[in-house]
């Protein structure tokens, strides 16, 4: 008959401590991975709001931001938010909606 009696400090559960470790570990490359999406949401509405960018990359940039892309109706709600976002005029927005759209045209340059 065995009587042994452990403490809780000299009760070492090998696998509970690498599950410990793995959950640690879990959480930092989370931690980092939040920070890195965060640093790049932040350069990326740095592109938005840099005055320097032409309006393309403005509205790109805004595009990358929130996933989306510019709608082709000049006349569609959005465009004055994309404006707001961007510090461009809703004519320069519009603007750069009759360059895609003319992109896109079949025959353009």
């Amino acid at each position: 008959m065995d009587l042994t009696i452990t403490s809780p400090s000299t009760n070492y559960d090998p696998a509970r401590s690498v599950g410990n470790e793995a959950l640690s570990s879990y959480r930092e490359r989370r931690a980092i991975e939040e920070f890195e999406r965060e640093e790049r949401r932040r350069a990326n509405m740095a592109e938005v709001y840099a005055s320097v960018n032409s309006a393309d990359l403005r509205i790109r940039a805004w595009e990358r931001a929130h996933q989306l892309r510019m709608p082709m109706d000049p006349l569609h709600p959005v465009l004055e938010a994309i404006a707001a976002a961007t510090q461009l005029t809703l004519t320069e927005v519009r603007e750069e909606q009759r360059l895609r759209s003319a992109r896109r045209a079949p025959g353009a340059i």
